[in-house]
């Protein structure tokens, strides 16, 4: 049954245009369809089509979403090869063995850009989506620890622990839940939105399974010091033995940082990092529907958590929660690393980036916001409304830019800084220089109005706005 709980019926009979019948405007029409149950029968696809789509017609406009990290565009010929290969199922790579292929050629892909020690060694899989990948390296984390803890575990006193910021994405309390492992969160403090090194190390124990960095924190775009959280675990290995594996969750940032900061250190150069995950469908540049989960080696993920299929005559390993899936998007994550290459990439990324920060500096002139960030990591920059405003806040600039059809999330940070609420601005490829022109312009023709209320209108934070992690 569906999570969302269903509004009361109306079955109240639809009105249906009589030019959406296939040929006799009168004649073929017909009493409209019910909405909660099937029909009794067939109708034409046009009329079909026509009611489904009129209804679409009510939801926002997906390039003007600043909530979203997905990718809302991308060039036609991309779509026409997603459309060729949307009744391809994923799973099947014996029956798809060029669309197994490209996948195999993905992961290499990923293992050179993320600086694997040999490329050929590396274990990886498409998902659909970074939560699936996370689950899938949260899992080969458990089974790695309850490997060597197999004379403790299971035991009352070997309960596994994951060590992560509080600010990471909410599939990792998903899989603490669902896998019956205790989440250790390092709260934010002060200016820090993220994880501290330290203060990770030191919840570490002999029942910790790893630790995970963000590379891009949803809260305000900010990369976690992988780097630092590496050389922390070192020292703790140094002094109490413990040998913590770290796993990157890089849903954005693993397809940002490669070429943009070529220079920074957090990926398979560090040997701790056991794992790399990403989202083919954020900064990957595809649209929504894959992730990417890579190990360092077949030693970082266990061999019980493998299944083989046969593929052309040989062996295949596969690893994945969902089993039937389209190929479609996976395809489109090959012809998009072969259509842009690294400098393709490399530009794209610094187009959205220069457009945050763009973006980002204009509404820190305004004089009625504070940035938190300014986009110079991902291309996301979260702000605040500036000390001594009293009249609104984040949550009626929020409410007021929807009316322009602007989406963008304003939300309250987790424990600890519970006190903060921000809005938060995505830059997308898709998301120009003239699209942020008009959002500026929108934003600063609704100022007046609102420096001249009262106080702030909104009462329910928690309605202000469709989004929440």
């Amino acid at each position: 049954m569906p999570l969302h709980h269903a509004p009361q019926r109306d079955e109240r009979p639809l009105s249906v245009n009589p030019f959406l019948g296939p040929a006799n405007p009168i004649g073929d029409m017909t009493q409209a369809p019910p909405k909660h149950r099937m029909p009794d029968g067939p109708m034409a696809p046009t009329t079909a089509y026509q009611l489904v789509h009129d209804e679409l017609m009510l939801d926002g406009n997906a390039r003007l979403n600043l909530a979203t990290f997905v990718t809302t565009w991308m060039e036609p010929e991309a779509g026409l090869l997603m459309a060729e290969c949307r009744d391809k199922n994923m799973i099947d790579k014996d029956e798809y063995p060029r669309t197994a292929e490209l996948e195999r050629r993905c992961v290499s892909m990923l293992a050179d850009l993320w600086h694997a020690p040999d490329p050929s060694a590396v274990v990886g899989c498409s998902t659909t989506g970074s939560s699936e990948a996370c689950m899938l390296a949260g899992m080969a984390l458990k089974h790695r620890w309850s490997g060597r803890n197999a004379d403790r575990y299971p035991s009352k006193d070997a309960r596994p622990n994951l060590v992560m910021g509080v600010n990471v994405q909410v599939c990792w309390e998903k899989f603490c839940t669902f896998w019956e492992v205790e989440a250790r969160q390092v709260p934010m403090e002060g200016d820090r939105f993220h994880l501290d090194p330290r203060a990770a190390a030191e919840m570490c124990d002999e029942n910790t399974i790893g630790v995970v960095g963000v590379m891009g924190s949803t809260f305000d775009g900010s990369y976690e010091p992988v780097a630092d959280l590496c050389a922390a675990l070192d020292e703790l290995q140094e002094r109490t033995g413990l040998d913590v594996p770290v796993h990157v969750d890089g849903a954005s940032g693993a397809m940002v940082a490669p070429f943009l900061d070529e220079d920074l250190v957090w990926d398979f150069r560090l040997p701790r990092v056991a794992s790399i995950n990403t989202s083919g469908h954020k900064y990957g540049l595809v649209y929504p529907g894959v992730g990417w989960a890579l190990w360092r080696d077949a030693d970082a993920l266990p061999e019980e958590l493998v299944f083989r299929v046969n593929y052309l005559g040989g062996d295949m390993p596969t690893f994945a929660l969902n089993f039937s899936r389209p190929g479609a998007q996976v395809v489109a994550q090959y012809y998009s690393f072969l259509r842009l290459g690294r400098d393709g990439y490399r530009a794209v990324q610094q187009a959205s980036r220069d457009v945050a920060g763009g973006l980002a500096g204009r509404i820190a002139e305004l004089g009625d916001f504070r940035l938190l960030t300014r986009g110079d990591e991902l291309p996301v920059f979260a702000f605040t409304t500036a000390p001594g405003v009293t009249a609104f806040d984040v949550f009626d600039v929020s409410r007021r830019m929807r009316e322009n059809g602007w989406l963008v999330p304003a939300y309250t940070f987790p424990a600890n800084r519970e006190d903060l609420s921000v809005l938060r601005v995505v830059c997308r490829n898709g998301f120009s220089e003239d699209l942020a022109d008009l959002f500026v312009e929108d934003l600063t023709r609704l100022l007046p109005e609102l420096r001249q209320q009262p106080q702030p209108l909104v009462r329910d934070k928690n309605a202000a706005t469709g989004f929440h992690h």
